[in-house]
């Protein structure tokens, strides 16, 4: 098995929870760099990977010959810079969601990988999660008909403003819609493909906030009406998935397991039951089917981040095609501004 040698800029949450853990389980990845700041944050990194060399310039990553894979995991603001960079240098490259802060970003960084011949892909795990797998199975097996509505929510309870953190800061690239909204435009576009227009209602809730921190976006479909939504007062948890069809529902609560388990690091990627959800999260179908009605819980999928790694692994060693391509991260960010301009201008915008 060929060994790709990872770097890794980033050891912030992004860094420590979503990207080293999966990389660092992969078979035939090798994280040999990580480039890291803050004293805690470099006593973390040394701890649970004391094979990595930590540095503290991203350059000592990017110009190193030995890497293959760079993995940017940085405030978004600096993903466009550091991205060309590493594809510049000859590398094959992993962006942390969102993808850029603009689709012009996204389009030259997509241009210059096709040119140097590289694998560009953005960190969307969120396909990976336990309740999206369990609902595309729940829309294969057709229970509900033809599916009409389909409402997904992403919701937190945060009424302060965190200090020091350019999550709060309010510059281009912050707020919800970037941050959980990317999450949501992705998967909408892995079930339905891109919506023909769409309305944006982007909000600031909390007293003194200084980015967008509820929105609401209607995507429109050919007879299917999509509505993503993720606030940051939502104190009651609302579903996470409400599917209406001309047979039934299915709704479902909860969040994925596997960000609290990296994040504690209590559990191991290779756990059986690693991304299985306790059956009090399981989502409930209720449908007609021949003049009967049924209603009972649908057993949730097992959730798997590293899949994504393993892809990318594979479309690097050329064993497999890339799943999370950057032209679907980068309608994702397309998404994002059209919303943003819906939202400004009052009106249903197109999506082109």
């Amino acid at each position: 098995m060929k060994n790709i040698k990872v770097g890794l800029i980033g050891y912030g949450m992004g860094g420590r929870v979503f990207h080293a853990p999966l990389i660092h389980y992969v078979e035939g990845l090798e994280l040999v760099k990580i480039r890291e700041t803050r004293a805690e944050n470099i006593s973390i990194a040394n701890e649970r990977y004391p094979n990595a060399k930590i540095v503290s310039d991203a350059q000592e990553i990017i110009q190193d010959s030995a890497i293959d894979l760079v993995v940017v995991a940085v405030p978004n603001k600096a993903h466009y810079s550091l991205a060309k960079e590493a594809l510049l240098a000859g590398k094959h490259v992993v962006v942390e969601k969102p993808f850029t802060v603009t689709s012009k970003e996204a389009d030259e960084l997509i241009a210059l990988a096709k040119e140097k011949q590289k694998v560009l892909s953005v960190y969307h795990n969120r396909r990976w999660d336990s309740d999206f797998i369990t609902v595309q199975k729940v829309l294969k097996d057709d229970k509900l008909g033809r599916l009409v509505e389909f409402e997904s929510h992403y919701d937190r309870f945060r009424n302060t403003i965190r200090p020091n953190t350019w999550k709060e800061e309010g510059s281009l690239g912050t707020g919800l819609l970037y941050d959980l909204g990317s999450h949501l435009i992705d998967q909408v576009q892995v079930l339905f493909g891109l919506p023909h227009s769409l309305t944006a209602f982007i909000s600031t809730q909390r007293d003194n906030g200084n980015i967008a921190d509820n929105f609401e976006l209607l995507l429109h479909y050919d007879q299917l009406k999509v509505t993503i939504k993720s606030g940051m007062l939502v104190k009651e948890p609302l579903p996470k998935y409400i599917m209406l069809g001309t047979n039934g529902a299915f709704v479902k609560y909860g969040l994925d397991v596997q960000e609290a388990a990296l994040n504690e690091h209590t559990k191991s990627l290779d756990d059986e039951d690693w991304g299985k959800e306790p059956e009090n999260k399981w989502g409930v179908i209720h449908y007609e089917e021949d003049g009967e009605d049924f209603r009972y819980p649908v057993k949730s999928e097992p959730g798997n981040y590293p899949a994504f790694y393993q892809n990318v692994y594979q479309a690097i060693v050329g064993e497999g095609e890339l799943i999370v391509t950057p032209e679907q991260a980068r309608n994702t960010i397309r998404i994002i501004e059209l919303a943003m301009q819906s939202h400004e201008e009052k009106r249903t915008v197109k999506f082109e």
